[in-house]
């Protein structure tokens, strides 16, 4: 392959993988895996997994599970909603896995972030409060820390 035609190909598959992050966004609270999200772009898991990765430093599941987190916070900040019910809401399966996964990327449960912020974030503006309660990934609190 030329040089010129692999730069084409890495930019397609570029394009491909906004079209599946983009997705991912969209469609968080919905059932989604690698291989649906492969096919829907034309490409084998494995290789949609290990090119998403490249680009974005995380996997699609990693990535998925971070802006279903991000949506849970938001909904719990509000406080209408049982921690339960947010899991569901955000298109998680099992409680157990949204609670593990909230507090490795949060720092604590959802059910001590919703007694903590549901008060206090009502305070903030939407952007500000969206900013600074964004859910950090525990290699990119390091990495700021060191910074």
């Amino acid at each position: 392959m030329t040089s010129r035609a692999a730069a084409e190909e890495q930019l397609r598959d570029l394009a491909r993988l906004r079209r599946v992050r983009d997705r991912i966004d969209r469609e968080y609270a919905q059932p989604l895996d690698v291989e649906a999200l492969a096919r829907g772009v034309n490409m084998s898991a494995g290789h949609l997994s290990r090119q998403f990765r490249l680009a974005y430093g995380e996997s699609p599941y990693a990535y998925l599970m971070t802006r279903r987190i991000e949506r849970a916070m938001a909904l719990l900040r509000q406080g209408d909603l049982s921690v339960t019910q947010v899991c569901f809401a955000v298109g998680c399966g099992s409680l157990g896995t949204f609670s593990t996964r909230f507090t490795e990327l949060v720092g604590v449960a959802p059910s001590v972030y919703r007694s903590r912020l549901s008060g206090a974030a009502a305070e903030l503006p939407s952007c500000v409060s969206k900013q600074v309660t964004r859910p950090v990934r525990n290699r990119e609190a390091s990495r700021g820390r060191r910074g």
